[in-house]
């Protein structure tokens, strides 16, 4: 088994340092989707549902939440985000979410894509709460992850 890197050597959770490594341009993209009623995705099409433009919402609350990562994510580090990009695609019974999140630092950005795609598909389920009880939320993960 590999050395666990976020305990110290007393078994305590501990940030990585990451000081010694070079910055280097390094992509996550992550994917999820959240299921919903065809009559629900009619309305989100529609811009039907009471609370607003659904995607317009949730794409910049995917954004926002990416930018917020390192206050959720305890052991996360702050790091610059050159850009955060969260797209949607509407399929018959789901609309599937994709995250990319790009950064110049000494580590990942895979928390950040990770999270802007949970944080969209929570923001969808709470716009469309009223419209739908029956709503699920999966799939969440990572698809790619680059440095260079």
């Amino acid at each position: 088994m590999s050395k666990l890197t976020h305990i110290n050597t007393k078994g305590e959770a501990a940030m990585v340092d990451v000081s010694a490594k070079p910055p280097q341009r390094r992509e996550a993209v992550a994917e999820g989707r959240i299921m919903l009623a065809a009559a629900t995705i009619g309305l989100i099409q529609k811009n039907q549902i009471k609370k607003g433009d659904v995607l317009s919402i949730a794409r910049i609350a995917g954004i926002q939440a990416a930018k917020q990562t390192q206050h959720l994510i305890p052991l996360c580090h702050q790091i610059p985000l050159s850009k955060v990009q969260v797209d949607f695609e509407i399929r018959p019974k789901a609309i599937h979410i994709t995250a990319t999140a790009i950064t110049v630092a000494q580590t990942g950005v895979e928390m950040e894509a990770l999270t802007a795609v949970s944080v969209a598909a929570l923001t969808i389920y709470d716009m469309c709460k009223a419209a739908d009880k029956k709503m699920r939320i999966e799939g969440v993960r990572l698809v790619k992850k680059t440095k260079s």
